[in-house]
């Protein structure tokens, strides 16, 4: 064998080597995972078809304490193109669905039995693309991290970034860019808007409607104690432990409690009310809300610490039951302290449900002003 022959066979060995040793490079935020093409429809049935292009999406997220996810989701495209450039993409955070993945709005959506596809409709109609989140656990293996606001926020920005990289969506990753939620979806869509800085800043975000916001979960728990809607805290409760482990909140119950949450673990909203009337104090033998752990991640969990860089809006029912008025109030009251462009409406609505029907298409038309780049006129 030629000098020239044992050279070339090495460089060429080399060459191999490198190629098998070069890491893969890992995956980012918003990197589609899976985009399988589905079919949603509006009414139970598989009836009234929505005439769009969708897709089930999985993708990659970040935990409320920093490590990879994969959450799954929907993105709904129209089909006619879109005349005004470059297709708005909608990040919509749905509101409380449930703990357990039947319960995800992708499956809803296929299975004609969801009600906020009526509010989806809206922006589909004005020719944008939504992106439709399942939050971290709710489709996806694990327990669902019900009201840990930074993974929701995650959860909401990564969905928007996945709708970019779906080629046969045809998305830009320059396009005008909203985001809109009602309940948890609102806590979603305000988490969103304070991480988007920091966690998305390539996104052209242009404006965040949110309604109805839990802004401070302590005080939101506190108001379910003991009433009809106790379900809901008790759910956060079970959300807030999948996020944060060091909670253990399964050694703090008692008996009783250990038997009810873990029946409630997968249930759908609906299923909650079987929780009605009880109290912290009925499923625990010590004051769950003021262990310092607790405290720690409740604080941790609170909006208003960080100004969104985009204008806001949010909206709240004067008669809600389950947030009182005066978590949405405080919230705009720190944002409008902290220099954001805040438009507040509080509604004549006499409970929570009537709020989303009654805040919904508002919100939707003043986010369509943002997709349009004209200014938003806060009323601090």
């Amino acid at each position: 064998m030629t000098l020239r022959v044992r050279v070339s066979m090495f460089l060429t060995l080399l060459s191999i080597t490198s190629f098998v040793a070069a890491p893969a490079r890992a995956a980012a935020p918003g990197d589609v995972v899976s985009a399988q093409p589905t079919t949603v429809y509006l009414l139970p049935g598989k009836l009234l078809e929505v005439p769009v292009n969708a897709w089930h999406l999985r993708y990659t997220s970040t935990s409320a304490i920093g490590t990879p996810n994969t959450v799954s989701g929907t993105l709904l495209v129209p089909k006619a193109s879109y005349p005004l450039g470059r297709r708005p993409i909608i990040g919509y955070a749905v509101g409380t669905h449930g703990l357990g993945d039947q319960c995800a709005p992708s499956v809803s959506m296929s299975q004609g039995r969801e009600a906020e596809l009526a509010l989806v409709s809206l922006f589909l109609l004005k020719g944008y693309a939504v992106a439709i989140t399942d939050y971290e656990g709710l489709g996806t293996p694990g327990q669902h991290t019900y009201m840990a606001g930074v993974s929701q926020g995650h959860a909401v920005l990564d969905s928007i970034r996945a709708a970019t990289r779906v080629p046969a969506a045809g998305l830009s990753a320059q396009a005008p860019v909203g985001i809109m939620g009602y309940s948890q979806g609102g806590a979603s869509a305000g988490w969103a808007a304070q991480l988007q800085p920091s966690y998305a800043p390539e996104l052209r975000l242009r404006g965040v409607a949110a309604g109805g916001v839990p802004a401070d979960l302590g005080a939101v728990a506190r108001n379910l104690d003991g009433g009809p809607n106790f379900g809901l805290a008790a759910a956060a409760g079970v959300g807030l432990d999948a996020a944060y482990p060091e909670l253990d909140l399964e050694a703090d119950l008692n008996d009783r409690g250990r038997a009810l949450l873990a029946d409630a673990a997968d249930d759908c909203v609906g299923d909650l009310s079987k929780l009605a009337g009880l109290r912290f104090s009925d499923i625990s033998p010590i004051d769950l809300m003021n262990q310092p752990k607790w405290l720690a991640r409740l604080a941790e969990n609170r909006l208003g610490g960080t100004p969104p860089r985009v204008p806001v809006f949010l909206y709240h029912a004067r008669g809600d039951e389950i947030i009182p008025l005066a978590a949405g109030s405080a919230l705009r009251s720190e944002y409008c302290r902290a220099g954001v462009n805040v438009r507040w409406a509080s509604l004549p609505a006499p409970n929570h449900v009537t709020g989303a029907i009654e805040g919904g298409p508002p919100a939707i038309e003043w986010l369509a002003l943002r997709m349009l780049g004209l200014p938003a006129f806060g009323n601090c």
